[in-house]
Order: C-alpha cells, then structure tokens, then sequence
C-alpha cells in the first residue's frame, strides 16, 4: 500500500488539553508515532468525521467536527487542518452547542442501521448548510438512503 496516494489524518490525545478523533470512517492504515499521537490513513472517496476538541486552564478553545471526504491524487480539495493534502469539506462545524447537534444527528443515523460512512454526501452538506442558516437540519431516512444507493448503481 502506498500511503503517498492516501489521506493523512494526525490525531493526538492529551487528557483533559486536546483530543483529535474520528468519528466514523473506515482507515486503510494506520501508524503509531507515540502514545499520544496516531496517523490514519484513507483510500479516495472515503467519508469521515474528523472532531478536533482542545483547552487550556480557562475553558474549551475549540470544538470542531468537519466531515470530509477523502480525495483522489490531482482531484481538487480544501485545506484542513492536520488533514494531508486536505479533502472535500462536505460539513465543518464549530462551537459545542452545533457540534453536539451534528454528533446527535450521526448517533440517529447509526440507530437506523446505517453506516455514516455510506451516507449520501448531499446529506452532509444539507445537514452544514442548515445549520448555518440557523435552521434545524431535517433527518436522513431510510427512503433517502434507498434513493441514493440507487443512483449510485445507476451511474455509468
């Protein structure tokens, strides 16, 4: 496997100052650098949560979920931080109330039966648009997850 052609994702853990996890999504390698620190990496087109949360002695400094697609070598992408190159954005959040919300909306997806990984892309974006505006992002379902794997077969 060539990891030069695969998604990096570095995450860290220092109890209590700074956690940077997945949520969901599948890796297809990972190496240890350290007890604290982990890369992962990911194959082209493969969705994952990437939830950064950090703090100092006077509270939280960041609380963050992006869900991200992982890009193929010369496709076009964001920059995200500790995410090499970066990939396709498909929902960046921020702030514990909104990612609470978008990790809710994930836990209720994975009660239906569904892996979020396999969740239709525009679903994601509907869910960050939404919140964005202020509005309530409506739940996927079943139905519309029969529909997008149904467009996904009919593509050529």
């Amino acid at each position: 496997m060539n990891v030069a052609l695969l998604t990096r994702v570095e995450l860290t853990i220092v109890e209590k100052k700074i956690e940077y996890w997945i949520r969901f999504g599948q890796a297809a390698h990972e190496q240890r650098i350290d007890r604290r620190r982990r890369l992962l990496f990911f194959q082209p087109g493969t969705i994952f949560a990437f939830v950064r949360w950090a703090s100092n002695d006077f509270g939280t400094v960041i609380s963050r979920i992006d869900i991200v697609r992982a890009v193929a070598r010369g496709e076009a992408y964001q920059t995200l931080p500790f995410v090499r190159p970066g990939g396709d954005i498909l929902l960046k959040v921020d702030s514990w109330p909104k990612v609470e919300r978008v990790l809710q909306a994930i836990d209720a997806i994975e009660r239906l039966g569904i892996d979020p990984e396999a969740v239709s892309p525009d679903h994601w974006r509907h869910i960050h648009n939404r919140m964005t505006a202020g509005l309530e992002p409506r739940a996927y379902t079943l139905d519309q997850h029969r529909g997008f794997l149904l467009r996904l077969r009919a593509k050529p």
